[in-house]
């Protein structure tokens, strides 16, 4: 990293947690959202032009649309006259909000809000579940079925991954299905960890295809 870099990173004043707020709106003036950033998030939001936020809930780095292929592409990067808080004008693709809403502030105080329990499109669970069997393949643990999986080898993992596509074929009714299509789902990473594909490739392959 340049000389240049590091002194916009040692500019900011972070909170006792290593913290700062940022604020992400459109070229256009729109606000997105609310988020924050450590040092490392700025850093790879820098390095690699694209947003990456600290979770706060999940106690690590995330870059925006990591999964769901909503990504912010960052214009430029603002900090405030106390150097405690940033201002980061991006290009968004796709709606900012995990509700499918374009920003996150799409209500006028004292309506509804969304329902827990609504589409959370950023599917930040899916990378925690990846990371779960990446960990069960490296590190094996007595009684996890993920680590027996792989014990047993490749045919047998591609053989879980066969069943549970027909056992959705054949599921008969909505729970089942729902049931069976997360095996497939489950099953079907754990082959991908085995071949050494990762989620964001599979996105960015239909991101193309979408394209």
């Amino acid at each position: 990293m340049s000389d240049e870099r590091n002194e916009l990173l040692g500019q900011v004043d972070w909170d006792e947690r290593g913290l700062a707020p940022v604020v992400v709106q459109e070229a256009d003036g729109e606000v997105l959202t609310l988020a924050y950033m450590d040092e490392e998030a700025l850093r790879l939001s820098l390095e690699t032009r694209y947003a990456h936020y600290y979770s706060r809930s999940k106690g690590r780095i995330r870059k925006k649309g990591e999964v769901s292929g909503n990504v912010q592409r960052v214009l430029r990067v603002e900090i405030d006259c106390d150097e405690d808080a940033l201002l980061m004008a991006v290009d968004q693709t796709g709606p900012a909000c995990h509700t499918g809403e374009r920003s996150c502030f799409y209500r006028e105080l004292g309506e509804p809000r969304v329902e827990e329990g609504g589409i959370d499109y950023s599917l930040n669970f899916l990378k925690e579940l990846e990371a779960v069997i990446k960990d069960r393949h490296e590190n094996p643990r007595d009684g996890s079925y993920t680590s027996d999986l792989y014990e047993k080898g490749r045919a047998e993992i591609e053989r879980k991954v066969g069943e549970e596509a027909i056992e959705v074929i054949v599921s008969g009714d909505r729970e089942n299905f729902v049931a069976e299509s997360a095996d497939l789902i489950y099953h079907l990473m754990v082959l991908m960890e085995e071949e050494g594909v990762g989620l964001d490739e599979v996105v960015d392959e239909l991101g193309r295809r979408h394209r």
